[in-house]
């Protein structure tokens, strides 16, 4: 272990907060992210723990109000769909039951294929959707932004011109 490890971890809550804190100025993070940025910087478990409480306590970290936002953020931003949404929350620490009902609120059937219908729109204006190079770009482009296959199916099966 070399002196900065050794350093950080007899350090206390305080640097971990302030380590946290400036971590957490770039933008919001999950409070699993906020651990493991703490652990890699080779703090202890019961100094993380601390921090982490303080953080909570003056609610700096909220997993429900983070995975919410990006959540929202993420399907009116960038047109993702569920699939993408959850694997990006999961990959940032949030918990099985928290991501069920965040996606259960953003996403009704009819909420995803209409998100599905724009930014197929916006992506492929002008292209016909009838052509089968078109067809087979437009399906991998929707189930790279995270859209099942039903909701694919159904909405390259009829054109988006038709309504």
């Amino acid at each position: 272990m070399s002196y900065a490890e050794t350093a950080n971890s007899s350090s206390g809550p305080q640097e971990a907060f302030a380590r946290a804190l400036r971590f957490l100025g770039y933008r919001p993070r999950s409070e699993a992210e906020v651990r493991g940025h703490l652990s890699q910087r080779h703090y202890s478990a019961a100094v993380i723990e601390r921090a982490v409480e303080k953080l909570r306590a003056l609610n700096y970290v909220n997993d429900e109000m983070f995975a919410r936002d990006w959540a929202r953020s993420r399907a009116q931003n960038r047109g993702y769909g569920p699939r993408r949404i959850e694997q990006e929350l999961k990959a940032k620490g949030i918990g099985p039951s928290l991501l069920r009902e965040v996606m259960r609120e953003l996403f009704t059937a009819g909420d995803e294929a209409e998100n599905a219908k724009r930014i197929l729109a916006k992506k492929f204006k002008g292209q016909n959707l009838r052509e089968l190079k078109t067809q087979r770009r437009a399906a991998a482009f929707l189930q790279r932004h995270g859209y099942g296959s039903k909701v694919i199916f159904d909405l390259l099966r009829c054109p988006i011109e038709e309504d």
